[in-house]
């Protein structure tokens, strides 16, 4: 016989992040749950196959005065029909669905969010009249030809990777603002531990996150956001920790003061990473009138401000916050971020013909790398440090072991081939990689952050993705065949193997049972996704190219008769 099935939705909206002064009310004229305060509406609705509309619900109290919330009042299979509510408040609706036997029912739910009251119900009356199937079926048509335009030859990747691939640059879309901001997550699981998440635009976060998805064949979203950052950064020339998506100063931790005298609270590869982004991004696509407008504010004046940020002692630059937000002091990966912004200047001036910004640009650049080997290089382990920290007013050398070092090939301060890279990375390998059922890379050794595991050599801290997808780059950066592409490949089967159904990637995961830990998804993850493929693709079609090359040179040697070389015989 026919059942009877009834779907509750529960808002708890706290709008402006503050649960003080928020109104849920039922709007009889669209028949719609708003939730309101200031210039922010939402307004919630459903649809059946009987028609549009709310007609069961609650609004009622949240967390305050021994109320719990809407939610309890569900767990009756009723609700209360209160109409109204003001203050900390929160609101459920109900769906009535009959089901024939061995049969099936739909339901629509959909939230319409605008500035003002005639915003939302302007939406919601475009959703009604053009049905929510059709919406669905042309938003998913619209993803589809976005996310395949150009019909790239994806050929080389087995079918579940180009699945991840593809998810990975849908998923970090969806965490681009209109305005160019990148956020880093939209999870707010980490605010019940934190009280804050990470919905925020680290530039850092963010550069990566452009510069993957620009290799990937969309440059708008690098554009945007190189546009965003020349709106934020200071007219000082460098970015601040971390912004919100409008471009004002999101919270943070890092101190203006240390010990009585001032400091800027900093993560100067926050800075670099933007400048090196810029030459990348022309470098792929051409477009110079870009780049002539966003020079002054994101070459020229972060540029000088790194020129003058060094200690005129060690050729470093100053200390700052390293680039997981823990420490101060003067670190490998900040140091390759530099030279590699150095670097991307020194191109950037040469497209105007400024030579003696140019060549100055590639002299700082090489005294960083030579100062990185004097301070930083450690001889009797083959390896560079984490870096120097503040210690009694001094720098002292941090010997821990970090996968952050893989900066020092990957932005182009050392070859991925050279002795120093091949022992850092060795390193990192050998003492990061959890030795558990799981595996995966450990940010550094000893990592406490979120930890849920022992401190045990087995644990060195809970993987995460984006280190563990490192290793796939310097794969990618060395490989000289075919075969030796298939460790990154690897890797990236790794790391489909911990997403969830959805294909969403968290920050990092439980070192034991390989659940996801922090926030998820975490755009950082697919971008280093998005990164290692592309960096995979074009390395193996390098590698056949040149072989196809040696090949035709080869025979066109035996075709002109000339001396070719013959393997030694031995007897």
């Amino acid at each position: 016989e026919a059942r009877t099935v009834k779907l509750f939705f529960h808002h708890d909206l706290t709008l402006y992040g503050n649960a003080s002064g928020d109104t849920a009310m039922f709007d009889p004229e669209s028949r719609s749950i708003i939730h309101y305060k200031s210039k922010r509406y939402f307004l919630i609705n459903v649809a059946t196959e009987t028609g549009a509309g709310v007609e069961e619900y609650a609004c009622g109290r949240s967390g305050i005065g021994g109320s719990e919330g809407t939610w309890r009042d569900a767990e009756d299979g009723k609700l209360s029909m209160n109409a109204i509510q003001q203050g900390a408040v929160d609101s459920t609706v109900a769906v009535t669905l009959t089901i024939e036997p061995h049969g099936n029912a739909t339901a629509f739910y959909w939230i319409c969010a605008g500035v003002r009251y005639g915003d939302v119900r302007q939406l919601d009356a475009n959703i009604i009249a053009d049905t929510p199937s059709r919406v669905i079926a042309r938003t998913a048509s619209l993803w589809y030809t976005w996310i395949n335009k150009g019909n790239e030859d994806l050929r080389d990747l087995p079918d579940e990777i180009i699945e991840l691939y593809r998810r990975s640059i849908l998923v970090i879309r969806a965490h681009c603002d209109r305005d160019g901001g990148i956020v880093a997550a939209c999870d707010s699981d980490i605010e019940w531990g934190h009280n804050d998440h990470y919905s925020y635009v680290w530039p850092r976060d963010a550069a990566f996150v452009s510069d993957a998805v620009d290799r990937a064949g969309f440059p708008e979203v690098a554009r945007r956001f190189l546009t965003f950052a020349n709106d934020t950064i200071s007219n000082s020339g460098y970015f601040l920790h971390k912004y919100t998506p409008d471009g004002s100063l999101a919270p943070s931790w890092n101190p203006w003061l240390r010990d009585g005298r001032k400091q800027l609270p900093i993560q100067e590869d926050e800075t670099a990473l933007v400048v090196w982004l810029l030459a990348r991004h022309y470098d792929r696509n051409r477009d110079l009138d870009f780049v002539r407008s966003v020079y002054k504010r994101l070459v020229l004046q972060p540029i000088e401000f790194m020129i003058a940020f060094r200690d005129p002692e060690t050729g470093l630059p100053l200390p700052s916050f390293d680039m997981w937000e823990e420490r101060w002091g003067v670190f490998t990966f900040t140091c390759s971020a530099v030279c590699a912004a150095m670097n991307a200047a020194a191109d950037l001036a040469n497209l105007f013909n400024e030579q003696e910004r140019r060549t100055r640009c590639l002299s700082i650049a090489a005294e960083i790398r030579d100062a990185m080997v004097r301070h930083l290089w450690i001889e009797d382990e083959t390896r560079f440090a984490r870096g120097l920290t503040v210690q009694d007013g001094s720098l002292q050398l941090d010997r821990t072991i970090d996968a952050s070092a893989f900066a020092t090939f990957y932005l182009g301060a050392f070859p991925a081939e050279s002795a120093m890279v091949e022992g850092t990375m060795r390193a990192v390998r050998d003492k990061l990689w959890v030795q558990t059922e799981v595996g995966g890379l450990a940010r550094y050794e000893n990592d406490s952050y979120q930890r849920v595991g022992d401190a045990a050599p087995a644990e060195p801290g809970n993987p995460w993705l984006i280190c563990t997808l490192w290793l796939a780059e310097h794969a990618i950066a060395r490989a000289t065949s075919v075969a030796e592409l298939q460790s990154a490949l690897d890797l990236v089967r790794w790391v489909r193997s911990k997403a969830r159904p959805s294909l969403v990637l968290p920050e990092q995961i439980h070192p034991f049972t390989g659940a996801p830990l922090s926030v998820s998804p975490f755009t950082w993850s697919h971008a280093q996704v998005v990164s290692v493929v592309r960096g995979y693709l074009e390395c193996i079609r390098e590698l056949r190219q040149n072989a196809l090359e040696k090949t035709a040179r080869s025979d066109e040697e035996k075709s002109s008769g000339r001396a070719v070389d013959k393997p030694t015989s031995f007897t």
